[in-house]
């Protein structure tokens, strides 16, 4: 299944509703959306800095992240970025296909 980092941020809104309903309760949220599209939460932070928590999700396919990522992002209460996330396995068969470039001015 594609693994994904997930990073994100509350909005104004998205804090006061983390503050009234706890962290367990976002836990319980992020996974009714990733197990009700067939993935699973591999771990999920709660950070300081930039973003506010990070996850690793597994989901079935491309598209089903990218509805789960809309869905969250039409109520307003983050910001999200996805980034997937390879095995080492898949780096090395990428390293090992031939790729024809041509640097730009070559």
């Amino acid at each position: 299944m594609p693994k994904y980092l997930i990073q994100a941020t509350y909005t104004p809104e998205g804090t006061k509703g983390l503050l009234k309903e706890g962290a367990s309760g976002r836990r319980a949220a992020v996974e009714q959306v990733v197990t009700g599209l067939g993935g699973s939460v591999e771990a999920m932070y709660f950070a300081f800095g930039e973003h506010d928590f990070v996850c690793i999700i597994d989901f079935p396919d491309p598209v089903s992240m990218a509805a789960a990522s809309l869905a969250v992002k039409a109520s307003g209460a983050l910001q999200t970025r996805a980034t997937p996330l390879l095995t080492l396995e898949e780096i090395d068969e990428a390293a090992g296909r031939e790729v024809t470039f041509r640097s730009p001015g070559k």
